[in-house]
């Protein structure tokens, strides 16, 4: 049977205005997973927020296409969120958020062997603490976190750094950026951070570094796994990509009768293994930064 996947987490919308006009796509890094997964080829239901609105229609028609299920709460009587990127001459830009984020009361969750949250869906409130409340009442299920820091918008480093750890110590695999770890862990180097994350729970830390690859780590084994050379469009959506990339594995894991308790405890992840793991990621985050957008790649899309 094959393993099921949920992801809970944010869609927004991303405008972006310039001298020639304004363009909007969707995105969200949530939801970017969700749809990540389902390119692939894996089922994949999210639950998320959109709004009676044709930016919300424009995310539905988005996920929809892609095969993404999406669970029927997240379907509000409000406001699509969007993020707004206004670019100035020299091509810097400022931003303006426009966000909403909550689960429903008593909301009902699809059964599900992974579980996905991060970026705002985990750390902007109501929305965030109903999150730790749905993945706590799920311990059977294996996490997956993605922090994907957006400074301006979660809280006070102390009231993230502890919604961080929160989330991180229900997690078997978690992935940030580079980034990520020097704003949570200042003046640490990145083996210095894993370090740190690994002591609170997760079997697999993976942290992404751009073009330099990325370092995949476990209690007993740790992997730097190289950037794939390529020529770079745009940088939008790599990292959900990856992502995307690690719950895929988790769940081909699975699939191929690896025992869940293996996962949990890092156990079925040699160095071989998170070699091999490693490599798929920065083979599917190398398409999408080959192309304009969150635009991840199918299976058909990779070199193997």
């Amino acid at each position: 049977m094959a393993a099921t996947v949920l992801a809970i987490g944010e869609s927004l919308v991303d405008v972006v205005e310039s001298a020639e006009g304004a363009a909007e796509h969707p995105g969200g890094s949530p939801m970017n997973i969700a749809y990540g997964l389902a390119r692939l080829g894996r089922s994949v239901k999210l639950l998320t927020a959109v709004g009676p609105d044709a930016r919300g229609e424009s995310i539905v028609h988005h996920l929809r296409e892609a095969g993404v299920e999406i669970v029927a709460a997240s379907f509000r009587d409000e406001v699509t969120s969007s993020a707004t990127a206004r670019l100035r001459a020299d091509g810097s830009a400022e931003y303006d958020f426009d966000v909403r984020w909550s689960v429903p009361a008593g909301v009902e969750l699809p059964v599900a062997d992974i579980v996905h949250t991060g970026s705002l869906g985990a750390f902007v409130e109501p929305g965030g603490s109903a999150v730790v409340a749905l993945l706590r009442s799920r311990p059977d299920a294996i996490v997956t976190f993605d922090p994907n820091i957006r400074p301006a918008l979660v809280g006070s480093h102390d009231a993230a750094c502890a919604r961080f750890v929160e989330i991180a110590r229900l997690s078997t695999v978690l992935k940030l950026s580079d980034e990520d770890a020097e704003w949570l862990f200042p003046r640490s180097s990145v083996d210095e951070s894993i370090d740190r994350i690994l002591q609170l729970g997760p079997a697999v830390v993976a942290v992404t570094r751009g073009g330099d690859g990325a370092v995949l780590a476990t209690a007993s084994e740790r992997r730097v796994v190289p950037g794939v050379p390529v020529t770079v469009v745009d940088t939008i959506g790599a990292g959900d990509s990856f992502m995307s990339a690690l719950i895929w594995q988790l769940a081909a894991l699975l699939d191929a009768g690896v025992d869940p308790l293996a996962l949990r405890d890092g156990s079925a992840f040699d160095a071989a293994e998170l070699a091999r793991i490693g490599a798929f990621a920065a083979d599917c985050a190398a398409v999408t930064v080959s192309r304009a957008g969150a635009n991840p790649p199918t299976l058909a899309d990779l070199p193997r």
